[in-house]
């Protein structure tokens, strides 16, 4: 699950990672009242107004009715802040990483100006094949990381986290002595890297950045960007999480698939899958690719799938008006084969098919799913193995 910048500084703050002082708004008068309040406090007429969405890259994006406007906007006063709202709320920002049809911004973040000497990139994830947390940093701070880990990779320090002592204090500091530190902002630094790495454990992150982390003239060293990702896995060791999701970022099919346990992903191709087990519903993508064809989905309806859930995954797939085939792929073990074929003839016959339908059945009660099919007065095509359902559903597609 994302969440928003202005969430993942409250999220990193409590474990001394130090953030500029700010107030999220979702209207121009609540930008205007935050930024009042911002000026009393620090005395700093400068505010920065964000465009908050879950997406990087929002500096250098433009909104579709104001190609002049970007998403980050410098402004003096709070009167000039409740304006640069207006101009930005209900607007679509169009980044590198939302694609060309781009993201409404529905909320903002006003934030306090800060004096800002030297920009790092600082950021945490799982190391996979380590099987520790890794910390980054680098100090080309203020561009994507991706960049710099193609162009000069040498460029990007890291450290592995013990999974019983944390971050130690001797791996913070050869990570900010990398960077160039010394002084006040070295262990302002180690308390910020210490921090973000505890907090990626503890709060169950897969991906925690921040970028630029800025040092003042002062030494200070604060968060100016926070982008964290969390592992919707320890979902249920975290109840406040449902306080930080915001549906209004989500692809609403792939919300309507979270209500029924479905583990849906839209994609831009045109062959839908629907499929049982991850594993299965990857090598499905793949070898639809292998015969030319391109997934509309990934789409998971899981080991213990009842009739049920079998036609809402049905119903979602057919609401994607680029699917032209769709290829129903089912290895049944835990999930038996006749609650499957039974779940696509109730989807089918409540909602109309006029798509190429092909299914693939294997597995426990393989016959008597085969015979409702054959039954059911479908007009489907039935596939010996999952080369041949691929090659069936790109031709018939096409």
């Amino acid at each position: 699950m994302k969440i928003h910048e202005y969430q993942a500084k409250a999220l990193l703050k409590p474990y001394g990672v130090a953030v500029p002082k700010h107030r999220p708004v979702f209207k121009p008068e609540e930008a205007e009242r935050a930024t009042q309040q911002l000026i009393e406090d620090d005395g700093n007429p400068i505010v920065v107004v964000k465009a908050q969405i879950h997406a990087g890259g929002r500096g250098k994006g433009r909104f579709k009715e104001d190609p002049e406007l970007g998403g980050v906007q410098i402004v003096r006063g709070a009167a000039e802040a409740g304006r640069m709202a207006e101009r930005m709320l209900g607007r679509t920002l169009v980044t590198i990483q939302t694609g060309p049809e781009g993201q409404a911004v529905n909320r903002l973040l006003v934030e306090q100006g800060v004096d800002i000497d030297r920009e790092f990139y600082i950021g945490a994830l799982l190391d996979r094949a380590a099987e520790r947390i890794c910390v980054m940093a680098c100090a080309e701070g203020g561009v994507e990381i991706e960049e710099v880990a193609a162009r000069t990779p040498e460029k990007i320090l890291k450290e592995w986290v013990d999974p019983v002592v944390g971050l130690a204090g001797y791996q913070a500091r050869k990570l900010a002595i990398g960077l160039g530190l010394s002084g006040p902002a070295l262990k302002n630094a180690v308390k910020v890297l210490i921090g973000l790495a505890t907090a990626f454990d503890k709060e169950d992150c897969s991906l925690a950045e921040i970028n630029p982390l800025v040092v003042t003239k002062t030494g200070a060293v604060l968060a100016l960007d926070a982008k964290i990702t969390l592992d919707d896995n320890a979902l249920y060791r975290h109840p406040n999480w449902a306080d930080l999701h915001d549906a209004a970022e989500e692809e609403p099919a792939e919300l309507e698939a979270q209500a029924y346990n479905l583990s849906y992903v839209k994609l831009d191709g045109t062959i839908g899958c629907m499929v049982n087990g991850a594993g299965l519903a990857m090598g499905t993508m793949d070898i639809i690719k292998a015969f030319g064809g391109e997934p509309a989905n990934f789409l998971d309806v899981g080991g213990g799938a009842d009739k049920d859930r079998v036609a809402a995954a049905f119903k979602i797939i057919l609401a994607d008006p680029n699917v032209k085939g769709i290829f129903v792929n089912i290895f049944g073990g835990i999930v038996h084969c006749d609650l499957v074929a039974q779940g696509i003839v109730d989807a089918v016959k409540e909602v109309g098919l006029q798509l190429p339908l092909v299914v693939r059945l294997e597995g426990t009660n393989v016959e008597a799913g085969k015979k409702i099919l054959a039954s059911s007065g479908l007009n489907l095509t039935p596939a010996e193995d999952m080369a041949d359902g691929a090659r069936k559903v790109v031709e018939l597609a096409r």
